[in-house]
């Protein structure tokens, strides 16, 4: 028994890093998997690919479980509800919802174009909404649904360069809060990790010290993405 038997996730950002886990792991954990992801660079501004999402859905059918791929971007309302419908008509429902997708735009405030600040945005704040906005209605109809989202510590605690970013993650904290209080009566739960993981986001920060150095050889070593990818699962699960 799994902790996820009978339910369908959707997981967004599920061809690389944390997303990547979340989707294998929440398929061993018993759950049918709507795999989402753009396929696009760390960025976000080339023109994307199918072939993420789809890598990890036929891994997941290799190992006998059971995933769609999706590569539309959560920025597109529309394209979410899209989302929804394929795991209603692929799996016959949604229980929940891991959104980790997101990009990078880092340079510093004074020197930040509209742009770079409209693209962090439109993924992580905008998409969170999409997500959330696409399927609570479903969630509060069934009495059943859970969100994951994700935070970061760029705007807990700042981080220089990533100004766009942190004030994304910030707005995501906020917004699950919210949606937690209001959703609690319907059974609708709301989470919001900030993790710390070896990925390529991670990888892509500049090194600026011999501190920063040793830091990141740390991480490298002991700080995988499965870790904060289990404890998501576990938090969209019944229990």
């Amino acid at each position: 028994m799994g902790a996820l038997d009978g339910k369908v996730v959707l997981v967004t950002g599920g061809g690389n890093g944390i997303g990547r886990d979340c989707a294998l792991i929440a398929a061993q954990e018993g759950a049918k998997v709507v795999v989402n992801d753009l396929g696009a660079g760390l960025k976000g501004d080339d023109a994307g690919s199918a072939g993420p999402a789809e890598e990890v859905a036929a891994l997941i059918r290799a190992n006998g479980g059971q995933a769609i791929s999706n590569s539309d971007s959560v920025t597109d309302l529309d394209a979410v509800y899209g989302m929804v419908e394929q795991a209603k008509k692929e799996f016959g429902g949604l229980h929940a919802v891991i959104n980790p997708a997101g990009i990078l735009r880092d340079v510093m405030f004074h020197k930040m174009t509209e742009a770079d600040w409209d693209a962090v945005i439109a993924v992580h704040m905008r998409g969170s909404f999409n997500v959330a906005r696409a399927t609570i209605e479903l969630f509060r109809e069934q009495n059943d649904g859970a969100y994951m989202f994700f935070t970061s510590t760029s705007g807990l605690f700042g981080n220089i360069g990533q100004a766009n970013y942190g004030a994304a993650k910030m707005g995501i904290a906020g917004l699950s809060r919210i949606i937690a209080m209001e959703g609690a009566r319907n059974n609708v739960r709301s989470n919001c990790l900030a993790p710390v993981a070896w990925t390529r986001m991670t990888q892509s920060v500049p090194i600026k010290d011999e501190a920063a150095a040793e830091r990141r050889k740390v991480m490298a070593e002991k700080i995988r993405a499965d870790q904060p990818a289990r404890f998501s699962v576990a938090m969209v699960s019944p229990a």
